[in-house]
Formats: structure tokens, sequence, C-alpha cells
């Protein structure tokens, strides 16, 4: 499992992430640009132990309402080769040195990591703590192993949307919507789905979809 540093970033993760979410089709807030706050997330393991992946949760309290978005990330220490458009940025860690933070909807190993949780192949793992289950992330699967090897990414107002050749489709959520009661349910015919939880501003908790696996069809 992924070791957890606790150290220095230069330029912090939020940091990178407020620079990059205007340029993003389903930001919500205003040509100023976000006010951001970690409100939780996960992580997942890369098998090979090279990519950090991490599903990060953060709330912008600059509008009139908090709007909380899910901004999957991947780590890596040497460029992605052909992912200059999927970069969120560069980093210095203070005990791995040059990280380069990439969208992790466009890289393959954050996709083959959630494909992998959806089908119970993998668990999420703490933010913070080396070694720990993350808490408050429910993973529900009816179907096989769908691989996601080749796939197109479209953004649009709403999240990302993955899909294959074959017709499998993987939604993500970027705009994070509270279940008003209850657990939140998934779309009809979907075969996969994770859901989590994050703080609000006010301390509270709060649940959402946050990505959707359809075997084929819309999602």
């Amino acid at each position: 499992m992924a070791v957890i540093h606790h150290t220095t970033l230069k330029p912090t993760k939020l940091e990178l992430v407020t620079s990059w979410l205007p340029s993003r089709p389903w930001y919500r807030g205003g040509a100023a640009g976000p006010a951001l706050v970690k409100a939780g997330g996960f992580r997942l393991d890369d098998p090979r132990g090279e990519v950090g992946i991490e599903f990060m949760v953060v709330t912008d309290t600059s509008g009139d309402r908090p709007t909380t978005y899910l901004v999957p990330l991947t780590y890596r220490g040497a460029p992605l080769e052909g992912a200059e458009h999927a970069l969120v940025g560069t980093m210095e860690h203070g005990v791995l040195g040059r990280r380069w933070a990439y969208d992790g909807c466009r890289d393959t190993v954050l996709v083959d990591a959630l494909t992998a949780l959806i089908g119970g192949r993998a668990q999420a793992q703490d933010q913070d703590v080396s070694d720990a289950p993350a808490q408050g992330v429910v993973v529900s699967g009816t179907g096989g192993d769908i691989p996601f090897t080749d796939f197109t990414v479209t953004d649009d107002r709403e999240g990302s949307m993955l899909a294959t050749p074959q017709g499998a489709t993987l939604r993500l959520h970027r705009v994070l919507e509270p279940a008003p009661d209850g657990p939140p349910s998934p779309p009809q015919r979907a075969i996969g789905h994770v859901t989590g939880s994050w703080a609000t501003p006010d301390g509270t908790r709060t649940q959402a979809v946050f990505a959707v696996l359809h075997g084929s069809g819309p999602a």
C-alpha cells in the first residue's frame, strides 16, 4: 500500500487545483477564482507503486453558496508522455522531489484503479494515514471486469465521461450534489458505482455518488 509522506509541497495541492479549476467546463465559480478548502476524499494504490492516486474533494466557499468538486489526481515522478493537456501542474515534494500532477480522468493508471475498486479488486485508502482504509466510501459492483485500456474523455457542465469503443462508460460527477435523504442512489442500469462523503463548511458530513459505471449505452 502507498506510504503517506507528511512533508512540504510547493506549491500545495490546493494551490495547484485553485489555478487549474477555472479552466474546467464544470467550474461554477466566478472569474475571480475559487477559494478552496479540503473537504474529503480517498486514495487508491498503484499496483506498481509508481504513481500516486488521489480523489480529492474540495469545496469552493467564494460564492453565494458553497460548491463542492471531485478532483481525481495522479502524481508522477516524470512527465506522462502525450498528456500535456492533462497536466494540472508541478510541485516540489519534500521527500520525493519534483512531482507532476495530472487530471486523473486522463491517466490510465487512475482509471484502472477506479475500475478495480468498482469491481471489488481494490480498496479505498485513507488520504492521510498509511495502510488505513478510507471511511465513508461505499462501493457497489454487479458487473465483471470491464477494461478501460482504450477510452475517450468528454467534459461537460456536470463532470467527465469516459467511453470505450465497446460502449462501456464511466461517469465521474465533478460537481457533487449531496443526497437529500439517506444514501444516494446510482442511475438505473448502472453496473457499479462509488459513493463518498465529505465535511461541509458547517462541520456536518454529507455524501453523494462520485462515479458510475455502465456496461453499455448512455450514463
